[in-house]
């Protein structure tokens, strides 16, 4: 068999102990039918039963002496959760003859009942549970379900009448013990029970009898005594009428005066209201003019306010369209500084490329030294170089007055930005002039025009807040004004940088075809060297004129020399050419023996 828990088995036992109870007083309160008091038996093992119910599980706390157990403390919590209980708990420490808390909480209960609250009052104790955990274990009969239903029987005690005597009573040293003979029943006791319930309606009815009697015997003294005050009072009003008969003629007499006064008065009264009516409708009329003018100046001041509001709105209607534009302008500025970015990319591949080129050059260069020919070649180029360097001085010029145009064109902007400024500044002190007006005029209105006077504080705040982001827009612009200029300068930059590397490229093409040419024309010199061995070309102080023109050689009139025969001509008399397979160009040939002819640099070449 399973072992039942002994705390479930007490719980079990105290809530059928309890519904006995409270069953049996109920049943014995109704066939009593009067109010019950503290010596009704029933009523006695009612609140023995309720008092083991509240002890079950209950924490022991340690004292100053010695160890303390009781259902005082749980009590006392109810009028902090139920302000209705505040009386009870006061009355309950205020009782002269309770020395222990067992005593107070004995009290508290027969209070509690005789108010028809004890449900409630526990009801509200039995939510509480993490309050209640403090003095009770949590096995307690409070702690379960069968505190709940314990509860829910005390509300059929509110049938109850209890009129319990609590003062004189001595509920500390009372000894709680449960009569279980009065819940046994037998039959002796059911034949005992008819018969007490027979004699029990007899006595009822001689009581009732009796009390009829005592109640009758008193009506007919009260009936006596009533008719002897009516004869006094009889003989009293009838000496107070005839007193009264003389008062009612002086009354009259009194009356008749009063009211020849209240005639005269009344004339008065009515010549006191014409000329009060006449001073009300001057008064009137002087209001309705004041009232008037008022009204006059109120709508003006409204129909300014709008003015001001609408100007508000057009200053925040600029407002964002210059907010658009700054937007436009970083999102300009993003794209422009990606541009610049790539280009410098670019420059760098560029420069790479431009070294590379250099590092051929060089290599060139140091072939090109093995003959003096191809020096002279060079001057040649070097000629059109400074053709070609003139020309970029020219497009110097010409970037020059552009820049000079763009200045003008800057200039024209910042002008622009200079009116707008100006115009912005107008506009501000126009409107400080017209809220000084209106400060004016807003002073003298009475008081229903308070009300716009903050309203128009307001708005002069607002007018200072937009001022702030107008300076602040203003340095925005004048920061986009530096950017552009900026960024026009780097414009400017990556074109002369490009204009550069398009002439250097130019100048590579040209340097490299120049070098092809420069190669066939040594293969050329060499061939015509391996001819004129033995010969010995003039010296050039030796040579001066031409030989065919005879005009003295210069930078314009070169030198030619002959293969062949060794002599000397300007390149005016050496007009004619003969095309050659392995040159791209026609070569000059002698007038004489018609053999090729070379331009000559120095004395020293062969």
């Amino acid at each position: 068999l399973a072992v039942k828990d002994p705390t479930a088995v007490e719980r079990a036992n105290l809530l059928n102990m309890a519904k006995l109870s409270i069953k049996g007083l109920i049943e014995s309160a109704l066939s009593f039918g009067r109010t019950l008091d503290s010596d009704y038996p029933p009523l006695q093992q009612f609140f023995v039963v309720m008092e083991h119910c509240l002890k079950h599980g209950l924490k022991v706390r340690k004292s100053f002496l010695s160890y303390n157990k009781t259902i005082w403390g749980p009590l006392e919590l109810v009028e902090k959760l139920y302000p209705e209980a505040e009386e009870i708990a006061a009355s309950v420490r205020d009782l002269p003859g309770l020395k222990t808390p067992l005593g107070r909480a004995r009290a508290w209960l027969r209070l509690a009942l005789m108010q028809k609250k004890m449900a409630d009052y526990l009801r509200c104790l039995i939510i509480q549970r993490d309050l209640l955990s403090e003095f009770y274990e949590y096995h307690a009969l409070m702690m379960e379900e069968e505190g709940a239903v314990i509860v829910g029987l005390l509300v059929g005690l509110n049938v109850i009448d209890a009129n319990l005597c609590v003062k004189g009573e001595d509920l500390d040293s009372q000894v709680g013990v449960i009569d279980f003979s009065v819940y046994l029943k037998s039959d002796d006791d059911i034949g005992g029970k008819e018969r007490n319930v027979q004699i029990a309606a007899i006595l009822d009815q001689k009581n009732y009898v009796e009390e009829l009697n005592r109640q009758l015997n008193s009506t007919v003294s009260s009936l006596h005594a009533r008719v002897d005050s009516l004869e006094k009072s009889n003989t009293k009003l009838i000496e107070e009428l005839a007193i009264a008969k003389n008062n009612i003629i002086k009354l009259q007499e009194e009356n008749h005066q009063l009211r020849s006064e209240n005639t005269l008065i009344l004339m008065k009264t009515q010549h006191h209201l014409e000329a009060t009516k006449v001073d009300v409708e001057a008064e009137l009329q002087t209001y309705k003019h004041s009232r008037q003018g008022l009204d006059e100046m109120y709508t003006e001041a409204r129909r300014q306010l709008r003015e001001e509001a609408q100007l508000r709105q057009d200053m925040e209607n600029e407002l964002v369209v210059q907010v658009s534009m700054k937007h436009e302008i970083e999102l300009a500025m993003k794209l422009l500084e990606k541009d610049i970015h790539e280009k410098q990319d670019t420059l760098i591949g560029l420069r790479q490329q431009l070294d590379e080129v250099k590092a051929i050059n060089m290599e060139m260069y140091q072939k090109l030294q093995v003959s003096e020919d191809a020096m002279k070649e060079k001057n040649e180029i070097i000629s059109r170089l400074e053709d070609k360097t003139n020309q970029i001085n020219a497009t110097m010029k010409q970037l020059e007055q552009r820049l000079q145009q763009a200045e003008k064109a800057q200039m024209d902007a910042e002008a622009e930005d200079e009116k707008l400024k100006q115009e912005y500044v107008n506009k501000s002190e126009s409107l400080q002039n017209e809220f000084s007006q209106k400060e004016k005029q807003l002073l003298q209105l009475e008081t229903d025009l308070k009300i716009e006077k903050e309203w128009r504080q307001t708005l002069e705040d607002d007018l200072q807040k937009e001022k702030e982001i107008v300076s602040h827009l203003r340095t925005e612009t004048q920061e986009i004004v530096n950017l552009k200029k900026e960024f026009l300068k780097l414009q400017e930059k990556n074109k002369q940088l490009k204009s550069v590397c398009e002439d250097q490229e130019a100048a590579l093409q040209e340097l490299a075809s120049k070098l092809s040419e420069s190669k066939l024309k040594i293969e050329d010199i060499k061939e015509a060297n391996k001819a004129l061995q033995g010969q010995v070309w003039l010296k050039d102080k030796e040579a001066t004129h031409c030989k065919l023109c005879e005009k003295e050689f210069s930078l314009s009139k070169r030198k030619h020399h002959c293969r062949n025969c060794g002599e000397i001509f300007c390149n005016a008399c050496s007009d004619n050419e003969l095309p050659l397979p392995s040159s791209p160009k026609p070569v000059r040939v002698c007038d004489s023996c018609h053999a090729i002819l070379i331009q000559r640099c120095s004395s020293t070449v062969p």
